[in-house]
C-alpha cells in the first residue's frame, strides 16, 4: 500500500525530522519526501499504512498534511 500526502515541509532538515518521527512509530514503513515537487510530497509505503496517524504525526510537528487522491 502506498499513501501520498501533500505537505508544506520545504527543507531537508525538517523533512528528516518528520521521517524519523514516522519511522519511530512505524519502523516497518518506507518513508520519503519529494521536496522538489510543488506539493512537497510525503510518500509512505508498507503493507498497512494508517493514514490518519501519519497525518497526526506530521501535523503535531507543525506542518500541513493532506492526503492526495
Amino acid at each position: 500500500m502506498i499513501e501520498i500526502f501533500k505537505t508544506n515541509v520545504r527543507y531537508k532538515k525538517y523533512a528528516s525530522k518528520v521521517v524519523a518521527k514516522i519511522r519511530f512509530h512505524f519502523p516497518e514503513l518506507q518513508v520519503n519526501f519529494d521536496l522538489k515537487d510543488c506539493d512537497y510530497i510525503l510518500r509512505v509505503e508498507g503493507s498497512s499504512v494508517e493514514e490518519n496517524r501519519i497525518k497526526k504525526i506530521v501535523i503535531a510537528e507543525g506542518y500541513l498534511c493532506e492526503t492526495l487522491v
